[in-house]
């Protein structure tokens, strides 16, 4: 059974930066697919960004240039480097884990306001 803890969520100004980081326990971290999905008050849940296990990514357009996404396989982790943060990034973010099956994290709230 694979587990994810996300941290790095809060409230930040437009423009700041936030790091958000998923670890993840059991399972084979170093060949899944991992990554981020967030949903929006009043929307569905969308991908954010994700990466392979060979690190290949893979950015939704409205993040592209801002965000950046990369793994530690050491510590079985991945990262969300989010620049230039807008009021339309405000969402809760889910960290997953693709290997057959999908696990989700308990998502973390990330609010962008002055």
């Amino acid at each position: 059974q694979v587990q994810l803890v996300e941290s790095g969520g809060g409230l930040v100004q437009p423009g700041r930066s936030l790091r958000l980081s998923c670890a993840a326990s059991g399972g084979t971290f170093s060949s899944a697919v991992v990554g981020w999905y967030r949903r929006a008050p009043g929307k569905q849940r969308a991908l954010v960004a994700a990466i392979s296990g060979g690190g290949n990514t893979r950015y939704a357009d409205s993040v592209k240039g801002r965000f950046t996404i990369s793994r530690d396989n050491a510590r079985n982790t991945v990262y969300l480097q989010m620049n230039s943060l807008i009021p339309e990034d405000t969402a809760v973010y889910y960290c997953y884990y693709r290997v057959i099956s999908d696990y989700w994290g308990q998502g973390t709230q990330v609010t962008v306001s002055s």
